[in-house]
């Protein structure tokens, strides 16, 4: 004898406010039953189990907290000292199949904010805030003997974890000094915007460079390439009045080797290499 319909399903159906062959209207509250055991799930896991989601060159230790709301004190990278991070789990991400969470990264005073997101290999983040002493970063590449103070404002970093695909903000570098330039006299402070076209096929990085303010004039780009480990940067500088002895001397070493323009800017073309921090 054939199974028939529930009555009130008929009567539904015949109103025309569901089909007859429509699913339960119950399946929503199984749905918002499933992710609630997830999510009750994922608060009581440690935080240590996220070290499985990190890709090889990427070690964590010293854990705190649970997978939904942790932190790791330890964090490096091929090796590298890079500080340490707490992560909070965005609970809406779950229903999408993907994560997303709420970043905090530390190393030494240099302090970063974002939110992140991942999807098969893939990553993503978005509003990232902060700075910090230049110094701090030695570790993942900063050469020895630069200093000053940095302020990042990116609107989106996305890539996989091999490299970018996408950077756009700016960073703002005041009172910077090196040692190996002039004594490790002030240089002055530099904006470098990342425009839409900033990451190029080859995974190299190109800013704009301007000073804002200090003893020298600048008009460059500045490309980085994580595969040379070089960056180049290309463009004009001119002094101002207001300089060290020392910076003034090199600078004119400077015009000697190249012949300024109508303006009295000197022509700059300048390599520099760096340490390896990516795999």
């Amino acid at each position: 004898m054939p199974t028939s319909r529930s009555p009130s399903r008929d009567r539904r159906a015949k109103l025309g406010k569901v089909p007859a062959d429509a699913p339960p209207a119950y399946w929503p509250w199984v749905l918002i039953g499933a992710v609630t055991v997830l999510a009750v799930v994922v608060a009581v896991l440690p935080a240590s189990m996220m070290v499985r989601l990190f890709p090889r060159y990427i070690q964590a230790e010293e854990f705190s907290g649970s997978v939904w709301h942790g932190a790791s004190g330890k964090l490096s990278i091929n090796g590298r000292d890079a500080g340490a991070f707490e992560w909070r789990i965005d609970p809406k991400s779950l229903l999408r199949l993907r994560l997303a969470a709420e970043l905090h990264w530390v190393k030494g005073g240099f302090v970063l904010d974002g939110v992140a997101q991942f999807d098969r290999g893939n990553f993503r983040v978005h509003d990232i805030h902060g700075g910090g002493p230049i110094e701090d970063l030695h570790d993942l590449g900063v050469a020895a003997g630069v200093r000053g103070l940095a302020q990042i404002q990116f609107k989106e970093l996305a890539g996989d974890y091999a490299r970018l695909s996408r950077a756009l903000g700016v960073i703002e570098v005041s009172n910077l000094a090196s040692a190996q330039i002039a004594g490790g006299a002030n240089l002055g402070s530099y904006e470098f915007r990342l425009a839409d076209t900033a990451v190029g096929p080859d995974g190299s990085v190109t800013a704009d460079m301007n000073d804002t303010g200090g003893p020298l004039q600048v008009e460059a780009h500045l490309r980085i390439s994580p595969a040379e480990h070089t960056s180049l940067l290309t463009g004009t500088m001119k002094e101002r009045s207001d300089m060290a002895a020392e910076l003034r001397a090199q600078v004119d070493n400077l015009a000697k080797l190249q012949r300024r323009d109508a303006q009295g800017r000197i022509p700059v073309d300048l390599e520099l290499t760096f340490g390896a921090v990516t795999p």
